[in-house]
Order: structure tokens, then sequence, then C-alpha cells
């Protein structure tokens, strides 16, 4: 009976910790909250960059903060019109380009911490291209993608504690969530949600970019210059943390129409 009340209780407690994903409306776990997760997020996005070293290339990184600042305010603009402004809640935006021309790599700390690798730049080629990239991460901090993951593993790994107690507990375990949790995932069981995350910040990274006066058709060719740059070379869809770049192209295709919707001529 104790048993049956306590999977009861996990339960409704797991239907009570859902929220609603920004512009798709798809339901997510919600065990941590942004209070807890973005003051962490900073302080590991400034050890970060503490690290670098920050890139000397001048014209990429103001390329890299233009395009971030344009992309913020397109999603300002779209929160607001939506009267969802109270999501940004604790929102300091930062853009950096960190010097390092073997990693092909950007990311988007949940609060709005930004980070692109100077790898990436070659095959964003140009301001359009940095949006792809820019609008992409940006989807995943403000569909709460981290937060989610954390969830996830928060619950998989020690059971319904709060993250508050985890930290008092083990503040290095709790760091390493946070980090895995804006990262690509490594338990097998954890992909699909990955995959699905890629593919939600993908859509709405398309509708922010054109929101900011970029060209959504642009998406798909950026992910063909990645394409030609593995040459090919790429895990099986059902083992990769991201979707296949075919499926990418495909469905970046398919949702161009939507986006252009949101263009303010």
């Amino acid at each position: 009976m104790l048993k049956k009340v306590l999977v009861l209780s996990s339960f409704a407690l797991i239907l009570y910790a859902c929220t609603s994903v920004a512009v798709t409306g798809r339901k997510q776990l919600s065990l941590v909250s942004n209070a807890e997760i973005i003051p962490m997020a900073t302080a590991q996005y400034q050890e970060v960059i503490k690290k670098g070293p920050l890139s000397g290339n001048q014209q990429q990184t103001q390329m890299v903060k233009g395009v971030g600042v344009k992309i913020q305010k397109a999603v300002e603009t779209y929160m607001a019109d939506k009267g969802l402004s109270s999501a940004l809640a604790g929102f300091q935006w930062e853009f950096n380009l960190i010097d390092d021309p073997k990693t092909v790599n950007a990311w988007c700390m949940p609060g709005g911490k930004v980070a692109f690798y100077t790898a990436i730049m070659p095959i964003c080629k140009d301001e359009t291209g940095v949006a792809v990239v820019m609008g992409h991460e940006v989807a995943h901090a403000i569909a709460n993608h981290g937060r989610e993951r954390m969830s996830q593993q928060l619950l998989a790994q020690y059971g319904l504690g709060t993250l508050s107690a985890l930290m008092g507990e083990n503040p290095t375990a709790g760091q390493d969530l946070l980090m895995q949790a804006v990262g690509a995932g490594t338990n097998l069981g954890m992909l699909k949600f990955s995959r699905e995350h890629e593919s939600e910040a993908d859509h709405i990274g398309l509708i922010f970019m054109t929101m900011a006066g970029y060209d959504p058709n642009q998406a798909p060719i950026f992910w063909e210059r990645m394409t030609e740059l593995s040459g090919g070379q790429q895990p099986p869809e059902f083992l990769s943390t991201h979707p296949s770049h075919a499926t990418r192209i495909s469905d970046l295709k398919a949702w161009i129409p939507e986006a252009l919707s949101y263009r303010k001529d």
C-alpha cells in the first residue's frame, strides 16, 4: 500500500512539475527552477570565459556580438507579444567568441550566456550564418532545454530530490549535472530527448533569426555546408544526439513558411 502511495505521489509531482515550451507548446519536465539554474550557469560561464582565451579577431568578435544583440531583441519582442516576458526573468545576455580552431561548436547557457568557438566561423561564413547558429543556440535557452535535461537527470540519478539539496550535499555533482544538461548526453536513454531538443531549437531558432531580419532560407544552406564538412561521416541517427543533417535540412525547409510569417517588414 505504501509503495502504491509513493508511486502515485511521485506521478502527481511529475505532472505538477510540467511546463510548456514557448513557441511549440510541448510539455516538459521542470523539477528545477530558473532561479536555481541561472546563477549556476552564470558562474560556470564565467569560468569558461576566464580560461578562454577570447578571440583577438575583432571583426568576427563584433559579428558574434552584433548578431547576438539582434537575436536577443527578436526574442524579447516575441516573448512580449505572447505575454511571456516574465519567462526572461534573470536573463543577462552576453555573447563571446572563444579562440579555439578545433572545436566546431557554439552554445547558450540558461540565462542567455552565449559562446561561439572560432572553428565554427568559417562554416557560418557570414553574418547570416552566425544568425542561424545564434538563433538555434538561444532557442535552447528560451525553450529551457538545459533545465529540462537537468530535471530528467536529477530524476534519473537522484530520485525526486531537489537541486538545492544536491548542491548542499555534493556541489561538484550539481555542477557536473549542469554541464551535462547543456551539453550532449552520454546515456543512450537520454538521446531521444536530446534529438527532440535539437529539432525544437532548429524550429524556434528559425523564427528568431527571421524576426531579427535574416533570411531563413539560409538555414538549410548552412547545414548543407556542415554536411560537406563532415564528408558524409555521421553516426546513425538513432545513436546520435542530433538529427541527421538530411533530416535537419528537410525539416528546416518545411518550417520556412511559418518563420516568414513572423517577418516584420
